[in-house]
């Protein structure tokens, strides 16, 4: 029996998503802070008007983890105060939605999920501290992603997609959305901090 050209592309599109899960997460990697210039910063007045951040995370989780962000202020020592999170993810917490997900878009949600601030599940993570008009931008922008995301796919607008946006949308270059989400936010961190 032969496939024809819809069947030969699923295939290879199956093969490709389930060749991405295939690879294993690294260690927890370490915590990285830098402004948005993409260096760490130095001087004490510039730390002290740097209070609010954004930090793109990922976490383990009992699939290939998950991609999100966290934002907010930061106290003089760099501790969260009242951090909020975003990102994408199945609506249900029915493990069918995941993988009915991963051939057809399922709603989704855009806010915190099981994990996302527990320590223990990061596998890496990138802080970005951000002057007022920064923060109040992404802000701006990330609502704004929220109020309009409303499909999870695994291979066409995953967490990934999701936080790429973010990213690009502060001027970042942003990895492919088909990593690992530790390989992604361990290459998003990279190619925008040399």
């Amino acid at each position: 029996m032969a496939l024809g050209r819809g069947g030969v592309s699923l295939v290879v599109m199956l093969a490709f998503v389930a060749s991405s899960c295939q690879t294993e997460d690294k260690r927890p990697l370490p915590h990285y802070t830098s402004n948005g210039r993409g260096v760490a910063p130095t001087n004490t007045a510039e730390n002290k008007s740097n209070r609010h951040f954004i930090e793109f995370r990922s976490r383990y989780a009992l699939t290939y983890g998950h991609t999100y962000v966290v934002f907010g202020q930061a106290d003089k020592n760099g501790n969260m105060i009242n951090p909020e999170v975003a990102g994408l993810a199945p609506a249900s917490p029915d493990a069918a939605q995941y993988v009915i997900g991963h051939f057809i878009p399922v709603p989704a949600s855009t806010g915190p999920t099981d994990g996302d601030l527990e320590e223990q599940y990061r596998s890496a993570s990138w802080r970005v501290m951000l002057s007022d008009n920064e923060y109040n931008d992404t802000v701006a922008y990330i609502r704004k992603l929220q109020a309009t995301s409303r499909l999870w796919e695994a291979s066409v607008y995953n967490c990934n997609a999701f936080v790429a946006d973010i990213a690009r949308h502060m001027g970042y270059k942003a990895p492919s959305i088909w990593l690992r989400p530790q390989q992604f936010i361990t290459n998003l961190r990279e190619m925008n901090t040399g």
